[in-house]
């Protein structure tokens, strides 16, 4: 049963890796969210037993997470397993290896600007994909996984661009084309796979090399896009906006450069022999089908206000 959370009353968890990677931008995320929050009851977990215990108990306080993209996803998981995540607002300061998804959102990177936008933000609801074994994909799933270097080599040559390197988003800021909620990063995928902070590789984010082209068949609101007669290289889906997802299939190709297909729908079934996927931060699978529906407005998130 959902809890309506008090405003200025925070419970702030903060993820352990957040804690052993970047300890600097953690306890100044804390000095700004004590400062301008009535409450603030911070916890420490050490599990992810003990973080799914602290978030069920957090009452009437409003939960801030200090942590990486695998931190969110866990705890947009747990809400959506416990059917809270539509009575949530979820702040986020993101600190620790990977945090190309919640850049993506419209998140500041910065330990400031993101403690600011807890404090002072806008609420906005996001889609999500939820797959039918109960998963949750935030950002973007790609079929099949990119291997670690190549993302980490995009996610790379964006920073050296300026995506990361002011402290808050550039794609997904107000002040960019459409907005974080008109997500215009969407044909930007990898970028939303890693954005590294350290030179250490994350584990999680690390994939086996890709098999190669893929007998697959791509199925959209019941329609094919794709059969399994048509090998492809890689597919993409990624929420959109009003309901919808955004797929994008790329063909194999034989000589002349084959045009993606490309289309638009709220539920996406993919089929085949085994195959893996990366759906944000980590890599699932193999599986040999996997239907994912796209929830409208399912995730309440603190954004920074326009």
């Amino acid at each position: 049963m959902a809890t309506f959370a008090t405003p200025d009353q925070l419970l702030v968890i903060i993820d352990p890796v957040a804690r052993s990677t970047d300890g600097e931008s953690v306890r100044i995320a804390k000095d700004v969210l004590g400062a301008g929050a009535a409450s603030t009851k911070v916890c420490l977990p050490e599990s992810p037993e003990e973080f799914a215990r602290m978030l069920q108990r957090r009452g009437s306080r409003r939960p801030v997470l200090i942590g990486d993209d695998r931190a969110l996803v866990r705890t947009v998981a747990l809400l959506h397993r416990r059917r809270e995540l539509a009575g949530c607002v979820l702040s986020v300061v993101p600190v620790g290896p990977v945090l190309g998804v919640a850049h993506a959102l419209g998140v500041p990177t910065g330990a400031v600007a993101a403690a600011r936008a807890v404090l002072d933000g806008t609420e906005r609801r996001l889609d999500v994909l939820v797959d039918d074994s109960d998963g949750v994909v935030l950002g973007a799933l790609r079929i099949p996984p990119l291997p670690a270097e190549s993302s980490m080599a995009e996610s790379s040559m964006a920073d050296a661009s300026g995506a990361g390197s002011s402290g808050s988003p550039s794609s997904g800021s107000p002040s960019s084309g459409g907005g974080p909620h008109g997500r215009p990063w969407l044909h930007s995928l990898v970028r939303t796979l890693a954005h590294p902070r350290t030179a250490r590789p994350s584990r999680l984010a690390a994939a086996p090399p890709s098999p190669g082209p893929a007998r697959l068949r791509v199925e959209v609101d019941g329609e094919t896009l794709v059969d399994l007669d048509q090998p492809v290289e890689a597919v993409s889906v990624t929420p959109g906006a009003s309901g919808t997802a955004e797929v994008i299939v790329r063909p194999l190709s034989l000589g002349a450069d084959a045009a993606p297909i490309e289309a638009r729908g709220r539920i996406v079934t993919v089929s085949g022999a085994d195959f893996r996927y990366r759906a944000d931060a980590s890599v699932a699978g193999p599986v040999r089908r996997r239907t994912w529906t796209v929830r409208e407005g399912a995730l309440g998130l603190m954004l920074p206000g326009r």
